[in-house]
């Protein structure tokens, strides 16, 4: 299993990245500015982007396990190499998300706790709605682990 940092040609993952973000003009928000980082175990299986957002806080802006591999650890390993790797240079790592029965308890099993909302996020940023499990999100729910 290897991590390696993605330079040039991000988009050239943007199937997993819509994983993470439906919504593409999203992604090309933040996508030139972040850091992009692929998991590499006989074949790509996950990716995470990650932004300086100022004030010693990164930020998770994408991560996703490629559908088949999902519920085998990918995306906690990416999380543990992100932390590790930016621990130093960064006091908290935080993460948004939709108010969602998948992602809420996978950050919280990654050590995050809830730490803010922004309210109507899904609906004033994005086109179209997002349902997860049947339910439309609609909040941004922070969750933030000390480094």
């Amino acid at each position: 299993m290897e991590f390696l940092k993605i330079e040039n040609n991000k988009k050239r993952y943007i199937d997993l990245l819509l994983l993470g973000d439906e919504d593409e003009k999203m992604i090309d928000k933040y996508l030139e500015r972040g850091e992009m980082y692929i998991l590499d175990d006989n074949g790509i299986k996950a990716e995470c982007v990650v932004t300086d957002e100022g004030n010693k806080i990164l930020e998770i802006k994408n991560i996703a396990v490629s559908p088949k591999f999902q519920k085998q650890g990918y995306g906690k390993k990416l999380i543990e190499f992100i932390t590790e790797k930016y621990s130093e240079n960064f006091s908290v790592i935080q993460a948004g998300t939709g108010d969602s029965p998948l992602t809420i308890p996978f950050y919280e099993k990654c050590g995050f706790k809830k730490s803010h909302i922004v309210k109507n996020f899904f609906i004033d940023n994005y086109k179209n709605p997002i349902y997860e499990e049947g339910v439309q999100l609609i909040d941004m729910i922070y969750l933030q682990k000390n480094l």
